[in-house]
C-alpha cells in the first residue's frame, strides 16, 4: 500500500518588491486574503483510505494523535477515498483534527515502485509535470475546503540514490512543485525517504538553482521520534516548525474500540487550514481589519453562516479582544459569533499566521528594532511565522518588523514577504 513516507515542506520566500517573483532558494508565497497557516506540534498518523467520521471520533476521544494524513490526489494514489469529501473535512476538523494533505504525483524515473507512473528524465519536462501536479493538488485541496496557507505534501517515494540523471529530474520536479504551490498561495511540503529525496533536498538546501520547500517530512522507520539528529540533514535546515518524521510503518493500532492500519508520525510542521462553520448571534458588520476603526466591507444578519479560518487580537468589543478572520479575508468581532468562548481563542480555530522563509540567518529580538535584546535566532531558510507587522528601526530598505507567534520580532528585510520596503498584504498591522 502506498503510504506517506517522507515529505519536504519548504516555504521559500525571498525579500523582493511587491508583485515580483522572488528567486531561489526562497520563493515568495502569494497568500490570498482569506489565507492562514496552521502548525501541528505533536503526534500524527496516516492511513491509505481516510477513516469514517465515526472512526475519527473514536480515535479523537482516546488516542494521542492530533493530525491525520489524507491522500487528496495524484496519478499514483492507489486507495479509494469514499469518505474524503468537503463534508468529511468540515466534520472531522470541528472534532479537533488537523489534516495533512498528501498528493501522490509523478515518481522518480529510478523509483523502487515498479508500478508507478514515472516523471520524465528531462529536467524541463519534469518541471512541467510538477506544475501540472501542483495546480491539480490546489484544485483538489480547494474542493475539500482547504484554504490558502495550507501546506500540501508532495509524496516522493524512495528511489535509486546513485542515479545522477534521476536525481536531477527529481530536484527539478520538486523545485517547480514548490514555486507553483507558492504562486497559488499554498505552502510547499515534501514527503521523502531519508536516504534519497530528503538527502538530495538537503544537499541543495542553499542552492540558488532550486526553490526550497517549506517543510520536510522524512520516512525513517526506526521507531525513534526525534525531529533533530537526522543523518546527512543539518539541524539548521527546516529548523522552525518545518519538520516531520514517519518513524513507524504499517502496523495496527486500536483506540476507542476501532482498529486501523497506520503509519505513525511525529510532527512539528505546517498542515492544512480550513474554514470553521459558525454563525452570528446578532446582525454584524465585517471589516477590513480586526478593529472597529476599519471600514465595513460586508454585513451579516442574525444567524448568518460564517466560515472562520483563524483568530487574532484587535479592539475590544463586549468581553473580548478576539476577532475572527473569515474565508473572504474580512474580520468580525468574536463577541457576536457562536464560538465556544467570547473571551479568548476557541479551539480548534488556530491563531492567524503567515509563514515566510528567512533569506539569511536572522536574530529574533524582544521588540521591533535593533536596540532590543536578541532572544534567539532563525537559521537561513527557517519559517518566520508572522502574526503581524509594525514599524521599527530601519534595516536595509525597510522599517517594517514582523512579530512572530512567540512574541519576538525580526526585521522584514530578511524575510521573503512580498515587499522589502513596506507592509505586505494580507498580514495585518500590529
Amino acid at each position: 500500500m502506498w503510504r506517506l513516507k517522507v515529505w519536504v515542506v519548504a516555504g521559500a520566500l525571498v525579500a523582493g518588491t511587491a508583485g515580483t517573483a522572488a528567486a531561489e532558494p526562497a520563493t515568495g508565497v502569494a497568500y490570498p486574503a482569506g489565507a492562514t497557516s496552521t502548525r501541528v506540534n505533536g503526534w500524527a498518523f496516516d492511513t491509505c483510505t481516510a477513516p469514517t467520521v465515526a472512526q475519527m471520533a473514536a480515535w479523537k476521544a482516546s488516542s494521542p494523535y492530533q493530525a491525520v494524513g489524507i491522500y487528496i490526489g495524484g496519478g499514483n494514489r492507489s486507495c479509494a477515498q469514499p469518505q474524503l469529501t468537503a463534508a468529511w473535512v468540515s466534520t472531522v476538523t470541528k472534532q479537533g483534527w488537523r489534516l495533512i494533505p498528501i498528493y501522490l504525483g509523478w515518481q522518480a524515473t529510478c523509483t523502487h515502485r515498479t508500478t508507478a507512473l514515472k516523471m520524465s528524465s528531462s529536467t524541463a519536462t519534469a518541471a512541467t509535470q510538477a506544475r501540472g501536479s501542483a495546480a491539480d493538488a490546489v484544485t483538489k485541496a480547494r474542493a475539500l475546503g482547504l484554504v490558502g496557507g495550507s501546506a500540501i505534501y508532495g509524496d516522493m517515494e524512495h528511489y535509486d540514490l546513485g542515479n545522477a540523471t534521476c536525481r536531477a529530474a527529481v530536484l527539478s520536479y520538486l523545485s517547480a512543485w514548490t514555486k507553483e504551490l507558492h504562486r497559488h498561495g499554498y505552502l510547499s511540503a515534501v514527503y521523502a525517504h531519508q536516504d534519497s529525496g530528503a538527502r538530495h533536498l538537503a544537499e541543495v538546501y542553499n542552492s540558488t538553482a532550486y526553490a526550497r520547500p517549506d517543510a520536510l517530512w522524512i520516512a525513517r522507520w526506526d521507531k525513534k521520534t526525534a525531529l533533530t539528529g537526522w543523518p546527512l540533514i543539518s539541524n539548521s535546515y527546516w529548523a522552525s516548525g518545518q519538520r516531520a518524521k514517519q518513524y513507524w510503518g504499517d502496523h495496527n493500532e486500536t483506540w476507542g474500540g476501532v482498529t486501523l492500519n497506520i503509519d505513525a508520525d511525529r510532527f512539528d510542521a505546517p498542515v492544512a487550514s480550513v474554514g470553521f462553520a459558525y454563525s452570528t448571534t446578532t446582525a454584524l458588520s465585517a471589516r477590513s481589519g480586526p478593529s472597529t476603526s476599519h471600514p465595513v466591507v460586508a454585513t451579516y444578519g442574525a444567524g448568518a453562516a460564517l466560515r472562520v479560518v483563524c483568530q487574532t487580537y484587535g479592539t475590544k468589543v463586549g468581553t473580548t479582544t478576539v476577532w475572527n478572520k473569515l474565508t473572504s479575508g474580512a474580520y468580525v468581532t468574536d463577541y457576536y459569533v457562536n464560538t465556544p468562548s467570547n473571551m479568548t481563542y476557541s479551539y480548534p480555530v488556530p491563531g492567524c499566521t503567515h509563514p515566510y522563509q528567512t533569506t539569511t540567518s536572522l536574530s529574533r529580538r524582544s521588540g521591533p528594532g535593533t536596540s532590543y535584546g536578541v532572544v534567539g535566532t532563525l537559521p537561513s531558510g527557517s519559517l518566520a511565522w508572522v502574526t503581524c507587522q509594525r514599524a521599527g528601526s530601519k534595516v536595509g530598505t525597510t522599517a517594517v518588523w514582523d512579530r512572530l507567534t512567540d512574541g519576538s520580532y525580526v526585521t522584514d528585510y530578511y524575510v521573503a514577504t512580498a515587499s522589502n520596503t513596506t507592509y505586505s498584504a494580507p498580514i495585518r498591522r500590529c
